[in-house]
């Protein structure tokens, strides 16, 4: 590694939230965890958390929804960081990694249009 790039050009990610969720079911399938930095679906390939890791981590955490979404909070900081690096022009912007990571988890509520101001 030179210059904190790994030999593949990618940047190194962070030593952040290590992603480990949601675990394999069934057992012995690949799980559906992300590929850092690239946040893609080990198993399936879409973008992560891909709609197999959103069930199976609503299912894992069906009894802690704090800490799921604590869990989901600190992979958005670290997903935001690598993608950033990795396209800084074109990348996702925070708000659709907002969407993507944290805002379908436990404590989702509806967007709040401010009231209009009659003058």
């Amino acid at each position: 590694m030179t210059g904190g790039r790994a030999r593949t050009g990618l940047p190194v990610p962070r030593l952040g939230p290590y992603a480990d969720r949601p675990r394999p079911y069934p057992p012995g399938h690949p799980p559906h965890v992300p590929i850092r930095p690239l946040w893609m679906c080990r198993a399936c390939g879409q973008p992560w958390p891909c709609a197999e890791a959103r069930l199976l981590l609503r299912v894992e955490y069906d009894q802690n929804p704090v800490e799921l979404a604590i869990y989901l909070s600190g992979l958005y900081h670290e997903a935001t960081h690598d993608l950033f690096r990795l396209n800084p022009h074109d990348g996702p912007t925070p708000r659709e990694l907002f969407e993507r990571f944290v805002a379908w988890g436990p404590y989702r509520r509806g967007m709040v249009e401010p009231p209009a101001v009659d003058r």
